[in-house]
């Protein structure tokens, strides 16, 4: 499991937020180490438990 870029995650955001993009940017994350409770508590766009769940879900913010 890749745990370590949780982090990395949360920071992303924080970047995005700091440049002023963060609401032109749609931030998903998923697979085994995330979870919806981590996707919310960093303020992401999206979670997805899977790669067909992250297909559907990403058509879903694009719309």
């Amino acid at each position: 499991l890749m745990t370590t870029t949780l982090q990395g995650q949360r920071e992303v955001i924080e970047l995005l937020k700091e440049e002023g993009l963060r609401s032109r940017v749609k931030v998903m994350v998923g697979g085994a180490p995330a979870t919806q409770a981590w996707a919310d508590k960093i303020g992401a766009d999206c979670y997805a438990e899977n790669a067909s769940e992250a297909v559907a879900k990403a058509k879903e913010l694009l719309l």
